[in-house]
């Protein structure tokens, strides 16, 4: 019964990711203030659709702020004074994320304890787009170093709990990470170096797929 709800809730959420696409390819704002605020909640429901596991209260408040985070952002071009409490929802966002995958402890031996040198190409990715936008920043150059910093982490995080889960959950998680790593990163560029085409439709396809598989490793590892 469980089951077939979630596939439910999962096919209602990919709905919902794809009229906010038709929303913004078309530049109609009510389909995509109607669709986007339903993203995160349908999620929520998702999870609690699944059966209870470990870090499940983490997750959802990951969830919640991930949710205040959309709907600041929807409303930046307005007010771009928003776009700052929009960044503070979704840092806090990574932190539950961050202590998610760090209270993994199977008897698993750590990936990242077994090939550290995985965290560099992470690292040489989040210096070199910071110093990429650089120039660019003006006064949210420290805001962006700490963003970059925290999603980084929470990247390599999702890999250090990788061995320590089975297939399936282990690789929702770390395609969940980096999908948001690709999306804040398509974000960053088309905002403060230059616009990206089609750059709503690709930020939102990313977003939607990491917060997807996050939750879905979630499921996969409770079931």
């Amino acid at each position: 019964m469980q089951q077939a709800a979630r596939q439910k809730i999962s096919m209602a959420f990919w709905l919902l990711s794809l009229l906010d696409i038709v929303g913004i390819s078309c530049s109609f704002e009510p389909l995509h203030y109607i669709a986007k605020p339903l993203l995160v909640p349908a999620l929520i429901l998702l999870m609690f659709n699944a059966p209870g596991g470990p870090g499940k209260k983490l997750l959802l408040a990951g969830l919640i702020f991930s949710w205040m985070g959309d709907v600041f952002l929807m409303f930046e071009n307005r007010y771009p004074l928003f776009f700052i409490p929009g960044l503070v929802c979704f840092l806090t966002t990574h932190v539950f994320y961050i202590i998610y995958f760090l209270n993994i402890r199977p008897e698993k031996v750590s990936l990242l304890k077994k090939q550290p040198l995985l965290v560099v190409p992470v690292l040489a990715y989040g210096t070199g787009l910071v110093w990429f936008l650089f120039p660019h920043l003006g006064n949210l150059t420290v805001p962006v170093i700490v963003y970059a910093t925290v999603i980084c982490t929470m990247l390599i995080c999702s890999m250090h709990a990788y061995a320590k889960l089975d297939k399936g959950p282990a690789n929702a998680f770390l395609l969940g990470a980096a999908s948001f790593v690709l999306s804040d990163s398509l974000l960053a560029i088309n905002k403060f170096y230059q616009p990206i085409p089609f750059a709503g439709i690709w930020i939102m396809l990313t977003y939607c797929a990491a917060q997807y598989f996050i939750v879905t490793g979630f499921v996969k590892r409770a079931a």
